[in-house]
């Protein structure tokens, strides 16, 4: 009797560990495509090594962007600052504008990480995301960007000179 207990508390065991390896993570968000931009760029200047590592400062002259929402262009006077140490990192703070088609103007900050690295295996890795954050007037039709978080990652367009970055709204 009490063999078989034993057999069936073991199999009860198995049963309930292959059910937790059968156990998947939580499902991540929905993400949304917000817009594209075409930024146009000019040339890039370096403030040498600081305290905090290579400066270097790339201006944003113009552009384009568009989708699902809203279009326009991306206003001349801001810039991307990047912060490159020695072991391949470059952090990323953009900061410009962009004038909607109907004229309004939204404020962006674009923060993110470039990588270089290894994979498991060795091979080469480029790592490019950024956080866009929104700025657009609350009375207006483009309220919603102050209200989510968004991603973005760069397209390489051999035929623009620029950089292109498409945006998802997380849902």
């Amino acid at each position: 009797m009490r063999k078989a207990f034993l057999l069936v508390a073991f199999m009860a065991m198995l049963t309930l560990g292959a059910k937790a390896q059968e156990a998947q993570a939580p499902k991540g968000p929905d993400l949304e495509f917000a817009l594209q931009l075409k930024v146009t760029l000019g040339e890039t200047y370096n403030c040498g090594e600081t305290q905090h590592g290579r400066r270097t400062v790339i201006p944003i002259t113009g552009g384009t962007f568009e989708g699902p929402r809203l279009k326009g262009i991306v206003l001349n006077g801001g810039a991307d600052y990047q912060l490159a140490n020695a072991q391949g990192r470059t952090e990323i703070e953009a900061i410009y504008s962009i004038r909607t088609d109907d004229g309004v103007n939204i404020h962006i900050r674009n923060r993110g990480i470039i990588a270089n690295g290894q994979d498991e295996q060795g091979r080469p890795q480029f790592y490019f995301r950024c956080a866009p954050q929104f700025e657009a007037p609350a009375d207006s039709k483009y309220a919603w960007l102050n209200n989510s978080l968004f991603l973005c990652s760069p397209s390489f367009d051999q035929g623009f000179n620029g950089i292109v970055l498409n945006v998802w709204r997380v849902k």
